[in-house]
Order: C-alpha cells, then sequence, then structure tokens
C-alpha cells in the first residue's frame, strides 16, 4: 500500500461558473484529514502515472491525504466484493466499470449518494455518463447518483490489417453492416492457413460460457444489431414478450454459433476469460477481435510496426437492417460505500477529480484506452482526434461522435445477474454442445431472465 501525505496549502472555495462547472476542494485545510481509495490497475504503466499524478496534485491542493493502493482489476473486484459484504470498507473505490458491482449494491442501499457531487458537473456530461451512473434504491425508491464518472469505454473491432492484405482481402472493401463484417473477416482463414499459419483462426468471437464480461458484451452488441437493444428499458422492465426481441436474440444465438461450427472460431472459446481472446490476437492466432478499449492496441505500443502500421481499429457502422449502429458505452469513476470512515474527503477528491481540466489531463495522460464523461472535452482539444495514434480516432468516432447506448445494467440490476450467471454464453453451449435449437436456447435463457427480473421486482 502506498501511503502519500502533503503540506496544507490553504485555498479558497472558487464559485462555479455559469457554464462550467469548476468546482474546487470544498474541505477547510486546517485540520487534514484522510481517505482510504482502493485504485484499479490500467492496462499500460502511463494509466497508473497519470492516476498517481490526480492523487499527488489533489493532496498538495487540499491539504488531506489519500492512503491509496492501486491494484489489477480482479484482485480490486474481488476485495471490494468481500468488503462490501463484511461493511469494512474503503472510503472510496475507484474502477474502470463498476457495471457488475454498483447496480446490485445501490439497489440494496450500501453506497453513499454522490448526487451532491455530480450535480454541478451535470449539464457537461454524456448521457451515457449520466444513465450509468445513476441507479435505483430501493430503500429510497429513486434513482440517484452512485457513481462520480470520470471515464468511458466503447467495443470496437480490432484487426491484423497485414494479416487482412496477407489473405488478399482489403480494410477498405469491409462491408457497413454487422453480420456482413463478420463474414467478410472470416474469408482470411481458409488463404492463410493455405499460407502457412496453420494455426492461424479468422475470428476471435467471445461464445465463453465462463467471462466474466467479454462474453455478455459481444452478445449484447450482436443483439443490438439484430434490433434487440429494447431488451431492457430505463424504466428497469424485461421485455422478453416481445416478438422483435426474441427473434433478435434468436437470430444472435444462431449467426454465432454457425461460425463456431464452421471452424472460423478457436475451439476453446468456449471456455475463453476475458484476457485469452486479447492473447490470442497478440500471438496473431486470430485475424479481427471485437473487444472493450484500447488495450488490445495499447499493450503493444512500444512494437512500432504493429501498433502504428499493422492493427487496425474499426468502428461498426450499421445495424444488419442498415441503420446506425449503437455500441454499448459504460462509465467509470469513483463510489463511496456506506460505513466508510471518511465519506467527506472521497467526496471532496472526486469532486476534483470531476474538473473537466483534471479529467481531460488524466485520460490523455492513460494514452486514451479511456475518453472523458464530459463529451466537449473531446471536441475541444484536438489531441482526442489527432493525437498520431492510427488507434485513437476511430475509437473516439464510435464512443462520442457515434450513436451509443448505456450498459443495460444501469437500467436494472437484475440484468447484471443475469450476465453473472452466463445465461447468454450458456445459451450457445446448449446450441454447440446440446444439440439445442436457437430458438429453444433463447427460451430456456429468457425463462431464467424473467425469473431474476421478477425477483428485484418483488424485492
Amino acid at each position: 500500500m502506498k501511503k502519500l501525505s502533503r503540506r496544507s496549502a490553504i485555498r479558497t472555495t472558487v464559485g462555479l461558473a455559469a457554464t462550467a462547472a469548476l468546482a474546487r476542494p470544498y474541505i477547510a485545510n486546517a485540520q487534514a484529514k484522510t481517505a482510504v481509495c482502493w485504485i484499479n490497475q490500467g492496462f499500460v504503466p502511463e494509466e497508473d502515472a497519470a492516476m498517481k499524478k490526480v492523487c499527488e496534485d489533489y493532496m498538495k491542493e487540499s491539504g488531506n491525504r489519500l492512503d491509496y493502493s492501486i491494484m489489477p482489476f480482479m484482485a480490486q473486484n474481488q476485495k471490494t466484493v468481500s468488503a462490501l459484504t463484511s461493511g469494512d470498507v474503503p472510503d472510496l473505490v475507484f474502477m474502470d466499470a463498476p457495471s457488475s458491482i454498483i447496480p446490485q449494491n445501490a439497489w440494496d442501499d450500501k453506497l453513499v449518494d454522490v448526487t451532491d457531487v455530480v450535480t454541478p458537473y451535470e449539464p457537461q456530461l454524456s448521457e451515457t455518463a449520466k444513465l450509468g451512473s445513476t441507479f435505483y434504491n430501493k430503500a429510497t425508491k429513486k434513482r440517484s447518483y452512485y457513481l462520480c464518472p470520470i471515464k468511458q469505454g466503447a467495443t470496437p473491432f480490432h484487426l491484423w490489417g497485414d494479416l487482412m492484405e496477407k489473405a488478399g482481402l482489403k480494410m477498405s472493401e469491409i462491408p457497413p453492416k454487422w453480420d456482413d463484417v463478420w463474414n467478410y473477416v472470416k474469408q482470411a482463414q481458409k488463404p492463410l492457413r493455405a499460407k502457412g499459419m496453420r494455426h492461424a483462426y479468422a475470428l476471435g468471437l467471445q461464445v465463453t460460457t465462463v467471462g466474466p464480461n467479454d462474453g455478455n458484451n459481444v452478445f449484447t452488441h450482436f443483439a443490438i444489431a439484430n434490433g434487440g437493444e429494447g431488451i431492457v428499458t430505463p424504466d428497469g422492465k424485461l421485455h422478453t414478450d416481445d416478438p422483435k426481441i426474441r427473434e433478435a436474440f434468436i437470430k444472435s444465438v444462431e449467426f454465432m454459433t454457425n461460425l463456431y461450427k464452421e471452424g472460423v472460431v478457436p475451439q476453446e472459446a468456449l471456455s475463453w476469460n476475458d484476457a485469452d481472446d486479447n492473447n490470442a490476437y497478440h500471438e496473431k492466432l486470430i485475424v479481427m477481435d471485437f473487444d472493450g478499449t484500447l488495450s488490445t492496441e495499447l499493450a503493444m505500443i512500444k512494437d512500432k510496426q504493429a501498433f502504428y502500421h499493422d492493427m487496425q481499429v474499426l468502428a461498426p457502422k450499421q445495424k444488419n437492417d442498415g441503420t446506425p449502429m449503437k455500441t454499448q458505452v459504460n462509465a467509470g469513476g469513483g463510489f463511496i460505500p456506506k460505513g466508510c470512515k471518511n465519506a467527506e474527503v472521497a467526496k471532496d477528491f472526486m469532486k476534483y477529480f470531476m474538473q473537466p481540466k483534471i479529467m481531460n489531463e488524466n485520460l490523455k495522460g492513460g494514452l486514451g484506452r479511456w475518453f472523458p464523461a464530459i463529451p466537449s472535452l473531446v471536441k475541444t482539444d484536438s489531441w482526442w482526434l489527432n493525437s498520431g495514434m492510427p488507434c485513437l480516432k476511430p475509437y473516439i468516432e464510435e464512443g462520442v461522435l457515434n450513436p451509443t447506448l448505456p450498459v443495460f445494467e444501469g437500467y436494472s440490476p437484475a440484468w447484471g445477474q443475469a450476465n453473472a450467471e452466463q445465461l447468454w454464453g450458456l445459451a450457445h453451449a446448449d446450441v454447440i454442445k446440446n444439440g439445442m435449437t436457437p430458438a429453444q436456447a433463447i427460451d430456456k435463457a429468457f425463462k431464467r431472465c424473467n425469473e431474476i427480473f421478477a425477483k428485484v421486482a418483488a424485492t
């Protein structure tokens, strides 16, 4: 655990501007206080360095102390779940993508309402950031902010442009419709194997029953592309009884399992964890992957040929009906567990962090793997679209400039439970291994999904 203290510096509070919330820390500095913070580790060292800078700058400015630990995501996730269960909690948890934790704990009244922190910045936040930061509390019977949003991330296509060329395919000829992208790229496998790449597969498709996140994310985007985005509505209601929704989910299972059966997806993809597709991509065992953020590219930033020339990022363009594709965009930031010792300093730190300038510089320091929850920053700072990193521009276009949706966990914690039970991965397995039709597999998944939502609605 890293402990840092800085001298007090008494400063006055600056009032909010009418159009931009530039609040300074609001705690008086005469008596410095300490907050315990758990922060997830970045995927590249630059992310951790940028996070440490925010912490150090805050301590210098406020006179307060942050007793913070930076830890790998999975370890932080497990530790946070354990803490919220036992009640022995830190003052702040800062997470890239807390959608698997916040909805249920907000529902159970285990988190501190941070509306007072977020409200000054609310007019500047993207709609998806707001929807991904507000959750329903069954005790108060209302939605409130339980996340102070700093960052957002989207899911693009990641392709090896040089392998596409070697296979006789062209990036410029990839069709715009969702299914057509997969069908075009799958053609790369046969010529690559004929040229000696005997273990190459065209697609890194997550049809996993293990997860925890990527398989659910990929399947949800297939469902959206087939017209199923209304499966959960902002009121938290499930719509499995809608024939169009059912058909969208059946088509998604059918298309994905057919790709697997065709042999253009690695056989072990049924049991992949979230890192396995990344590893396969980095080893050039797959030509294309569909995976969240730019961690895939940034992990190879020191390989100049790969990073600046061979790897290509493509934003989804159209649903299968030809209308613009809406990709899901999550929100990351800080949340405060109830029962912590110093929520006051935790709130103060997040109020400092949410200042547009601080937010922007932090995420740029992290090389743009996450983009700001305040979209105007992307539009006013030319770095985001002209950084010189080929992967960043299409990623920003997808997550900020193109149509987006929030993750469905923000609408109901029941969706998070459905994902935790791997209902969609199990549907794939039912078709591939158990001989079910896609319709039978989806009806089974929908039945369990209905039970989950009914249980949440009854509490």
